[in-house]
């Protein structure tokens, strides 16, 4: 007679967890060195248009130039709210001149179409593809604008590069870059709006969003006026011309000098850790340790089908194992057992996106912090899968 098996016992339970277990993809984790004491020299309780805060905003922005590696004929400008009202602010002053290409593979780039096709009603030709794949950025029609995201942050896929895009394109490329800016390589002469937020990449605080205009942007700007009225904070020109004040600090509405203090404070520490090359290799440090976990492990794998396309920030995991039988309840059990034993925060899967694992392996992130919790990550499989 056969003798029944025991069923496998869980794995034994870690002990030592991440010194910052904060994984979340946004706002995401603040730089290692951070201490609160070190915004102590933030012009607080003055006029952002004063002095002190006018050379406050002014360094952001060139501090940026310098570390992303702008070119010197680009425009760069603090907007308001965030990455969002940065994009918005673009499509809302810059479409609607010609037919526009809408890409999306993951939520937030399905929100730029919904903007474009339902509220600016423009021609559109829309491209998109399922999570985890990417749209064939060589078959759109660079004649006509396009948008669209370079860092897919729900669904943990990005360009691989720029090559698709030709240099001779007689339409703007917009890019949302918030996921990819300061961890991946923007090639900058094939971008012709490029935006971001600081709570992303460099850990920064929410609300604040950047602007970066290419010369063939701001022409457009100065020989287009859209054939919708444009709400203060979208105005980017003044009597026919760009402007330029938004571009040297002189921003649109009140921002807050604790939240530029606390970029400032990240843009030096990248400049420490190496700049952008520093920072990519932290990144990509990070993602290869759950690469390696993955490799290691058949019950779990990249949402991202192509190596060459997955991310190196919001890397976006899902379980793949045959004994699961309500995917979205699973990740989340998984993810609070790692939450309540503070492994690690804020790694559920995006709400719009397949049942699954977020995590952020952004340079802010510390690798021996990813190598912590991973092992905490098996424990709470095995633990759900055999309860």
């Amino acid at each position: 007679m056969a003798i029944e098996q025991p069923a496998p016992r869980p794995e034994a339970k870690p002990v030592a967890v991440p010194a910052n277990p904060r994984f979340s993809s946004g706002p995401c984790a603040k730089i290692p060195t951070f201490d609160l004491t070190k915004l102590s020299g933030a012009p607080l309780g003055r006029s952002h248009r004063a002095a002190p805060g006018k050379a406050k905003l002014a360094q952001a922005i060139e501090t940026t130039r310098e570390v992303l590696g702008v070119p010197a004929d680009y425009h760069i400008g603090i907007v308001p709210a965030s990455d969002t009202g940065a994009f918005e602010m673009a499509m809302w002053s810059l479409l609607g001149e010609r037919p526009v290409e809408m890409v999306a593979w993951e939520s937030f780039g399905a929100g730029w179409v919904t903007d474009v096709v339902k509220q600016l009603k423009i021609e559109a030709q829309v491209h998109t593809a399922d999570y985890g794949e990417i749209v064939d950025m060589a078959a759109l029609n660079y004649d006509n604008d396009v948008c669209f995201t370079w860092n897919g942050t729900t669904s943990g896929v990005r360009m691989p590069n720029g090559d698709a895009i030709p240099a001779d394109r007689a339409g703007l490329t917009l890019c949302d870059a918030t996921s990819a800016a300061f961890a991946q390589d923007l090639p900058w002469d094939k971008l012709d709006v490029t935006t971001f937020s600081w709570q992303k990449v460099l850990g920064g605080e929410a609300a604040h969003g950047m602007l970066i205009l290419s010369p063939r942007a701001v022409e457009r700007l100065e020989n287009y006026t859209p054939a919708w009225p444009l709400p203060k904070i979208f105005r980017l020109t003044k009597g026919g011309k760009l402007n330029e004040g938004i571009f040297k600090g002189e921003t649109i509405n009140t921002p807050s000098m604790l939240c530029v203090e606390d970029y400032l404070l990240a843009l030096d520490w990248a400049k420490s850790v190496g700049g952008l090359k520093g920072l990519i290799a932290r990144a990509d440090a990070n993602t290869k340790a759950v690469a390696d976990f993955v490799e290691a492990h058949d019950w779990i794998d990249f949402l991202a089908t192509d190596p060459a396309t997955r991310s190196n920030t919001s890397v976006c995991l899902k379980f793949t194992d045959d004994r699961i039988q309500d995917g979205a309840a699973f990740a989340k059990a998984v993810a609070k057992r790692l939450a309540d034993e503070g492994a690690a925060l804020d790694i559920g899967a995006y709400r719009d996106a397949p049942p699954g694992l977020r995590i952020w392996c952004g340079g802010t992130v510390e690798t021996a912090d990813i190598e912590a919790m991973l092992p905490w990550l098996e424990w709470a499989f095995e633990t759900e899968i055999n309860a």
